[in-house]
């Protein structure tokens, strides 16, 4: 008989638990999941492609985004966002649990003769023991929608952990509603079915609560890119920017 559970901590992994096989997808566990799908590098993914969010770019190029700062590439795959970022002077720590992702993302680098530190393993426990912040910004492409809702707590802890005040969290996740992707079933029914469908979609309502202690600077749907474009954009995302604001640090 198991009578272990005395933290949050505990609880959360309890949880984890529920959704077995995909905690292989946010686990530290998940390296053999992501490795397989990282290890054909001719599928035709989109996110494979050599070019960064165009979401990101718009901000730097607005100047919502400062430039030269630190900067947190949250499931940075095959790192073509953390390309972009270092090749315009930011200092740049880029995070995935799937080794496959971090040695392609790291040959990249090398011939881009990018400066780049790439870490392999969960970025919660990264935040608590490995990653030194503050960081200026928190970039996440694509990881958090694949998170099951008990993990926003963990989630949510990172970025009081990492985000700098002033700094930024740049976020792009599946859009619910008319064209957009990913499981729209409640929470409620992701634990009862013990299923995450592939990845959660969100409404614009949702991720404003979510970060409700954040500064809302921009949400919006993801331009639809053409191939021939520098840039990523799927018209199935949302993008999202918001800023933690000086008063709001160590509340």
């Amino acid at each position: 008989m198991d009578r272990n559970i005395r933290t949050v901590d505990d609880v959360l992994k309890l949880l984890d638990g529920l959704f077995a096989p995909e905690a292989d997808r946010w686990t530290a566990g998940a390296a053999g999941w992501w490795d397989g799908f990282y290890d054909d590098r001719s599928k035709a993914v989109p996110f494979f492609v050599a070019k960064p969010d165009e979401n990101l770019v718009a901000s730097l190029d607005r100047g919502l985004i400062a430039p030269g700062g630190r900067v947190l590439d949250l499931g940075c795959g095959p790192g073509r966002n953390a390309l972009h970022l270092a090749s315009l002077g930011f200092r740049v720590d880029a995070v995935d649990l799937s080794p496959q992702a971090i040695a392609w993302a790291e040959e990249r680098a090398r011939e881009a003769g990018a400066d780049i530190r790439f870490h392999q393993g969960d970025a919660f426990e990264l935040a608590a023991t490995g990653l030194t912040g503050p960081y200026d910004l928190i970039h996440d492409s694509g990881c958090f929608h694949h998170l099951p809702p008990h993990r926003r707590v963990s989630y949510l802890d990172l970025l009081d952990r990492l985000l700098a005040p002033g700094g930024h969290l740049s976020l792009t996740c599946f859009a619910a509603g008319e064209n957009g992707m990913g499981s729209e079933v409640s929470d409620a029914d992701l634990y009862r079915q013990s299923a995450l469908h592939g990845g959660l979609a969100y409404t614009p309502e949702s991720l404003r609560r979510i970060f409700s202690d954040l500064t809302e600077v921009e949400l919006r749907r993801m331009n639809d890119e053409p191939p021939e474009s520098p840039y990523f954009g799927e018209a199935f995302l949302w993008t999202a920017l918001f800023r933690r604001d000086a008063a709001d640090a160590g509340r």
